[in-house]
């Protein structure tokens, strides 16, 4: 039986790549200089680089369990969302974040107790979204929409705990955004920190929150 896997690996080196060999030669001469870090939910339906139209060196990227961001404690520790955090901003100097969850996100729904019980880490990485849940028992559509968008703002708050994002975000050198991708609509819904809540990105006025101030309270 053929490897269907590997039967793409040797189409984009042979169809794929030829069509982009320079534009990839120039980021290896250059280096990579991408303007925007993405924070996004690990689940295959969210596809960064098809949602925003860009394409090999733009998007610096981060994938997680319910696009979380682990506090900033000063540890060394094993935080690879933290370090990527930490690169992006003093090394890759991006000047926008954007952290993007989604519609029936699994991550989310698990805050409500469905956890496999061997998945020890995934319990432990699921606090980290505990302050969005809602006092339910039994969480419905609507509620699910609500916590999906309330992690979002949390993350946001949480980044601002980074010393060198809260430093470039005040120097108007970097600005946060949150987003919330409806998967069945094709639409993302953009924070606004004005209106304090999420808008349609084809109601909104820009793609995010711009700077982000942690005493910006969202309606939510």
């Amino acid at each position: 039986m053929p490897d269907e896997l590997l039967e793409r690996l040797r189409r984009f080196q042979n169809d794929a790549f030829p069509q982009h060999r320079s534009h990839f030669r120039l980021l290896v001469d250059d280096g990579q200089h991408p303007t925007t870090l993405f924070i996004g939910c690990s689940d295959s339906r969210l596809v960064p680089y098809l949602l925003t139209g860009t394409g090999p060196g733009e998007l610096f990227l981060v994938r997680n369990v319910g696009a979380f961001v682990p506090p900033y404690d000063g540890s060394a520790g094993f935080h690879g969302t933290a370090a990527a955090i930490e690169f992006a901003v003093l090394n890759l100097l991006v000047t926008r974040i954007v952290v993007c969850g989604h519609s029936h996100c699994g991550g989310i729904r698990a805050l409500y107790g469905d956890v496999h019980p061997k998945a020890l880490n995934l319990q432990q990485w699921l606090e980290l979204g505990r302050e969005a849940a809602l006092p339910v028992a039994e969480p419905g559509p609507e509620v699910l929409r609500r916590t999906e968008q309330r992690a979002v703002v949390l993350q946001l708050e949480r980044l601002m705990d980074y010393p060198m994002v809260r430093e470039r975000v005040e120097a108007r050198q970097l600005s946060l955004h949150g987003w919330h991708y409806v998967i069945e609509d094709g639409e993302v819904h953009v924070f606004d920190v004005q209106r304090g809540r999420f808008v349609p990105a084809a109601d909104a006025e820009n793609a995010g929150t711009g700077p982000y101030h942690p005493y910006d309270e969202p309606v939510l």
